[in-house]
């Protein structure tokens, strides 16, 4: 289970100051009692920024991993959530889906860099939705677009400050910004709760 932890770090600030050493997580979420041998479970590695680990702890009683993910990185994508972002904002201001995977993804086939844009603009959009639908005060008149929402925020970092905005509901928001497991993905209930312990996907 992907658990939210607060930073104001920078991905290349969390992997030079290798930031994983010092997050905590005093208590298990499903046992705040105790009584089930919650610990510490070492760390796993991300594809990027090189160098990235997340800290992760384990339940045995429920036999259920969790995992603190900084602020400044995508959930269930490599890289940053600013990277992830600058994806979506080039997408909107480019003429075509095509035009904007041959500038952000010149060293891969334009099939793959399609495949690559569309998987993070398709899912920055749906980020998008969740946060009008659960904010709509707040993005009253706003269009799910990255620009919009910038402006809204007054930030460009428009997909950390959701995240920060919807931190009680990161559970059902969809990835990158929230920890949602992705629909269509398989395994049942159980497979929604339980954090994978390999490598991010890309």
């Amino acid at each position: 289970m992907q658990l939210r932890l607060r930073t104001s770090l920078t991905s290349h600030e969390y992997v030079t100051q290798e930031a994983w050493r010092e997050a905590s997580l005093e208590r298990c979420p499903l046992h705040p009692d105790g009584g089930c041998a919650f610990a510490r479970h070492g760390t796993y590695e991300r594809v990027e920024p090189p160098g990235t680990r997340v800290a992760r702890w384990y339940c045995r009683a429920a036999r259920t991993s969790f995992s603190l993910l900084p602020d400044c990185l995508a959930s269930h994508l490599s890289g940053s959530l600013a990277e992830v972002e600058e994806v979506a904002a080039r997408v909107e201001a480019a003429p075509s889906i095509e035009a904007a995977a041959v500038e952000l993804r010149p060293d891969i086939t334009l099939l793959c860099a399609v495949h690559w844009v569309q998987r993070r603009s398709r899912r920055v959009r749906l980020v998008l939705v969740a946060a009008l639908t659960l904010l709509p005060v707040r993005f009253a008149g706003c269009a799910p677009r990255i620009s919009d929402v910038r402006r809204v925020l007054e930030t460009d970092a428009a997909l950390r400050a959701i995240r920060q905005e919807l931190a009680a509901h990161l559970s059902s928001v969809p990835a990158p910004v929230g920890f949602a497991p992705h629909p269509g993905r398989g395994g049942g209930k159980r497979a929604g709760l339980q954090h994978g312990v390999g490598t991010d996907s890309s």
